[in-house]
């Protein structure tokens, strides 16, 4: 560290700027006015206390090195800073965008000051390093024998590919879609990641030797048996996929849609693909529920489409500003942060819930119907297209998760319902009939600690394994996978293994 008073000289914390929201909303470019470095990117970076005992990097699953390439950034050594940064991270510049930064929540400075930029200096690195021609493709000095399927091109999957590939096996993606990514390609707005990110990474893999094939579905063109005796070993990374439903009275009728069913559709328009579903927003009261990432995504992609309005329901209070008492330092706070998309416009609506649902599992849905005596639902017009939504206040109550808040009845009209209330598993229903995989108890498909699932050679990492997550624990479950892999196809391994399938986050982030 070059100046051990750097945090005490720097107290501000700075933030890139954005572009006027009446700017923006027009088009699908990156919501900021500013991005790479900066004029106060290395005072930002000397903020960095270099502790003798990191809290950041156990907030990491990656396990970045934070205070080393924070140091870097501060002297503005941008070889080798990303040479530190890559050891780690296989897309800083995804993580550098859309991780919640669970680092930032832990670092030491956080407990006085506002934290250290570790996010905006992970994305400065990476952008350098792309700026100043250090991303170069990494082939394997040699190849083995080996051959290896991934199934599915998310992060998980993505980062398990380029391990295995530069450790000398013949690696293969399959993608079901027309374009590899998995969600970060179709299911992230293009204004919070721009593709080309991905299309530059894409092409170094390729270059190191990664084998990618789009719009072909694992269980339907090619069977899941048939795909494990052509390879040496399969990689199962398909997601979770399968969405949360909900029980309201209505739920068949049009205009009601999932938010995976509509988000990917505005990406493809944007690239010149033909959508699939043709959902839009455009001259539509629309209902966000589910409050979440997901439904900030729904409500920038809803006004851009231009939207007459927006709604977003989110059954939970508003969460408070400061860390409360229940989540110390250095877990994850659930604290209230105005998304970009928030600002631009729409209405939320806390504590607020659309009866007779929202459960994370059956029990759970059971009791709030029976605490609720409400029958509200959607309402529809005489070609059963939806117009409105019922909905009521609610609060923690002591007999079940919420208690129904008498005389707060009221309906919202509503042209298009998205539901965002997040997803179940993944679809196993080809895997299970072709390759039978056990599943746990929560439909995911079971692994062990080295993500081995019960039919040999066949492992799986990501959200397919662990459930719905972060990106960052998509890639760093991809990593250590990798290394599984590599262990199982050569009884060894020198890849990294920052962690084992059974581990959990300390406070997950909705």
């Amino acid at each position: 560290m070059g100046d051990p008073r750097g945090f005490l000289k720097v107290r501000t914390r700075r933030e890139l700027a954005e572009r006027p929201v009446a700017e923006r909303i027009k088009d699908w470019l990156d919501v900021h006015a500013e991005s790479g470095l900066q004029p106060w990117t290395t005072e930002q970076a000397a903020r960095c206390m270099d502790c003798g005992t990191p809290f950041c990097m156990t907030g990491c699953p990656l396990g970045n090195i934070i205070p080393e390439f924070n140091d870097l950034v501060r002297q503005e050594k941008w070889e080798d800073a990303y040479n530190r940064l890559s050891t780690t991270n296989n897309f800083p510049e995804v993580t550098g965008r859309i991780c919640p930064a669970l680092c930032e929540q832990a670092c030491v400075l956080g407990i006085h000051q506002p934290p250290t930029m570790i996010k905006n200096d992970e994305c400065t690195i990476i952008d350098q390093a792309w700026d100043l021609d250090y991303v170069k493709p990494l082939p394997p000095q040699r190849l083995t024998d080996q051959t290896v399927a991934i199934v599915g091109s998310g992060p998980a999957g993505l980062a398990c590919a380029q391990q295995l590939t530069r450790a000398g096996h013949t690696v293969v993606v399959y993608e079901r879609d027309d374009a590899i990514g998995g969600l970060m390609r179709y299911g992230i707005p293009n204004f919070k990641l721009d593709k080309r990110l991905l299309d530059r990474r894409i092409k170094q893999m390729e270059a190191e030797g990664t084998r990618f094939r789009t719009g072909v579905e694992i269980g339907k063109d090619i069977t899941w048996d048939d795909l494990r005796s052509r390879y040496d070993a399969v990689v199962v990374a398909i997601g979770s996929r399968v969405p949360r439903d909900m029980k309201l009275p209505g739920r068949e009728l049009k205009g009601i849609h999932f938010a995976m069913d509509f988000l990917p559709d505005a990406t493809r328009r944007v690239y010149g693909v033909k959508p699939v579903n043709d959902i839009t927003a455009k001259g539509k009261h629309v209902i966000v529920i589910g409050g979440g990432d997901t439904g900030s995504d729904c409500l920038g992609t809803s006004i851009r489409q231009g939207a007459k309005d927006v709604t977003v329901l989110q059954i939970m209070p508003k969460e408070p500003s400061s860390r409360p008492a229940n989540q110390p330092w250095p877990t994850f706070a659930r604290l209230y942060q105005k998304t970009s998309s928030m600002e631009e416009g729409g209405t939320y609506m806390y504590s607020t819930d659309s009866v007779n649902f929202i459960g994370s599992d059956e029990e759970q849905a059971r009791v709030h119907i029976e605490n609720s005596t409400a029958t509200e639902g959607f309402i529809a017009d005489e070609t059963g297209h939806v117009t409105g939504l019922k909905v009521v206040d609610v609060a923690p109550g002591e007999n079940g998760p919420f208690t129904r808040q008498p005389g707060t009845e009221r309906v919202l009209p509503a042209d298009l319902v998205l539901i965002s209330v997040g997803f179940l598993h993944p679809d196993t229903t080809t895997l299970v009939d072709q390759l039978p995989v056990e599943l746990d108890k929560r439909g995911n498909v079971a692994r062990n600690d080295k993500f081995a699932t019960s039919q040999d050679g066949v492992f799986v990492a990501g959200d397919a394994g662990r459930g719905q997550s972060l990106v960052v624990w998509a890639i760093s479950e991809g990593r250590s996978c990798a290394a599984a892999v590599d262990e199982y196809l050569t009884g060894t391994t020198e890849l990294p293994a920052p962690i084992v399938a059974s581990q959990r986050p300390m406070a997950l982030p909705r």
